[in-house]
């Protein structure tokens, strides 16, 4: 994974969750945690000699190896987050290693990729796999939350972020990735609420969302490598403004490191505004911004190709 000069906060003795660290976002946030000097738990399916998606080869082992070598201390742990009893035993390690200690847990599980249909009402769409992104990527987050969150409420601080595709309740283009991901910000929204009412506002939950992501599998579906991106605006000219998983990467450890980051809960942002707000760039210097991108390019209708 490619990588610039940056001035990452400070998060050593810090100790961080990340749920569904196998590749993309995930891995991008990580290694951007440990960057900052961070142990990072590492959790997903996917592990050497065992993938489980697919054609994938990325592993959760691959990326714990990789935040040990920026500066961080990655432990990767196998957890199917569709399963209680799963998630129940990565906390209990969690709370057995570090004395009771959790400062970070970012929900980036998805796997909807290879289930979610476009072109088609929803009804046409399979009812089996629109059923199942919901389990992985809606149900898995609030199984996580369930058993990481008492961990920080015990400490009365901490931070909760949801990981998803835009920052609004706005359609998608399918019902089943639109359900998916305006969930995840409602799950920031809702348990930002109760921990406000229940006596834990110190523990902070909100929704970060990347913009138009480069992620191994979208490079390899337009062709490229990180080397040689920008050719892949030739098939798709808004690929010019997408960016690297660190981006949201760093974005999440400049949220970690925030002590105001209070002000933000229940809200969702975008990786470019947050970059904007505290100063960091992506990989190749480049800071690019989705967001006002979408707005003046894809809102209004410009071809795609």
């Amino acid at each position: 994974m490619t990588q610039t000069t940056w001035n990452p906060p400070d998060l050593r003795g810090r100790v961080a969750v990340v749920a569904g660290a196998t590749r993309g976002a995930g891995r991008g946030i990580a290694v951007s945690l440990g960057e900052a000097g961070a142990t990072v738990y590492c959790t997903g399916r996917s592990v050497r000699g065992r993938p489980a998606t697919g054609h994938r080869p990325e592993t959760i082992d691959e990326t714990a190896e990789l935040v040990t070598a920026a500066g961080g201390r990655g432990t990767a742990v196998r957890v199917d987050h569709t399963e209680p009893d799963d998630v129940r035993a990565l906390f209990e390690r969690v709370r057995h290693e570090q004395n009771g200690r959790l400062d970070l847990l970012v929900n980036d599980v998805w796997g909807g990729d290879a289930l979610a249909q476009w072109g088609v009402p929803f009804w046409e769409h399979s009812l089996e796999d629109g059923l199942l992104m919901q389990r992985r990527a809606v149900w898995s987050h609030a199984i996580t939350s369930h058993f990481g969150v008492p961990l920080m409420a015990a400490r009365g601080t901490g931070l909760v972020i949801e990981i998803t595709d835009g920052v609004d309740y706005d359609f998608r283009g399918s019902l089943y990735y639109s359900l998916a991901k305006i969930s995840a910000i409602h799950l920031a929204q809702a348990m930002a609420a109760d921990l406000r009412e229940h006596g834990a506002a110190g523990v902070t939950a909100l929704a970060v969302s990347p913009g138009f992501l480069r992620s191994e599998e979208m490079l390899e579906r337009f062709g490229v490598t990180e080397a040689n991106w920008r050719d892949g605006a030739k098939v798709d000219p808004h690929f010019i403004a997408s960016e690297t998983p660190l981006y949201v990467g760093r974005a999440v450890a400049c949220l970690a490191a925030d002590p105001a980051v209070a002000a933000k809960a229940g809200r969702a942002f975008m990786s470019g505004d947050l970059a904007e707000e505290y100063g960091f760039r992506d990989a190749d210097g480049s800071q690019p911004n989705w967001t006002r991108y979408f707005a003046e390019h894809v809102a209004r209708g410009e071809p795609s190709a």
